[in-house]
């Protein structure tokens, strides 16, 4: 069986370390081999440019247009470099966020335009994308205040409550019309978010079968 490529996406707060922990459990029950990612990050450059977007910086303001491209340089880096040659070796990959993100957070959130984003999704995916994304629905509100209890916040989670209103709107219109994404609803319960994911899991394999 060649690999399969399943992406975790939400904002903050939705629980996606949780949602992790269901799939690997889902594919370790299965016995499939698998991999881990994260981005921006995933490879030295990568997680180096993870700390350049992700530091709130008092000497200079990073523009929606910088961050965007940051993001996808960290992208190039991970899939040529770490996703595809693992799905070469029939392994699957758990990826903790991807494309979906930067269509959100700097689409949505950023309010850059579609015709600047897709030329540049084009040049740095060449047509790859997830076989199966699970998207954490949650609440803004409630999300923050998870994160915030969680500790310190990062540069693009000290933004302003509108920001993540609108990356939660830019998810939810995309979800609605890409089948290969499957919205979970992440203000559950853990046990019923993982009923929900092993659903979704069980659900894409037989359709493989």
């Amino acid at each position: 069986m060649s690999g399969k490529f399943i992406v975790i996406e939400g904002l903050e707060g939705a629980g996606k370390s949780t949602a992790i922990s269901a799939v690997t459990q889902w594919l370790n029950d299965k016995g499939i081999a698998f991999s881990q990612t994260r981005e921006p990050g995933g490879t030295a450059l990568a997680e180096e440019l993870r700390t350049l977007v992700k530091q709130v910086r008092d000497d200079e303001k990073v523009t929606a247009e910088a961050e965007l491209l940051i993001m996808y340089a960290a992208r190039v880096q991970l899939i040529d470099n770490v996703i595809k040659p693992e799905l070469n070796k029939g392994n699957w990959v758990i990826g903790d966020r991807h494309d979906l993100s930067s269509r959100a957070y700097q689409g949505g959130g950023r309010g850059i335009s579609d015709e600047l984003i897709e030329p540049v999704r084009n040049a740095v995916l060449k047509g790859f994308k997830p076989e199966l994304t699970l998207y954490l629905d949650i609440d803004p509100k409630i999300g923050l205040a998870r994160a915030r209890a969680r500790g310190e916040l990062d540069r693009i989670e000290l933004e302003e409550l509108t920001f993540f209103e609108n990356t939660r709107a830019k998810y939810q219109q995309i979800a609605s019309q890409d089948e290969s994404i499957v919205s979970i609803n992440a203000m559950q319960t853990i046990d019923e978010v993982a009923r929900d994911i092993r659903k979704a899991l069980d659900d894409f394999y037989q359709c493989m079968s």
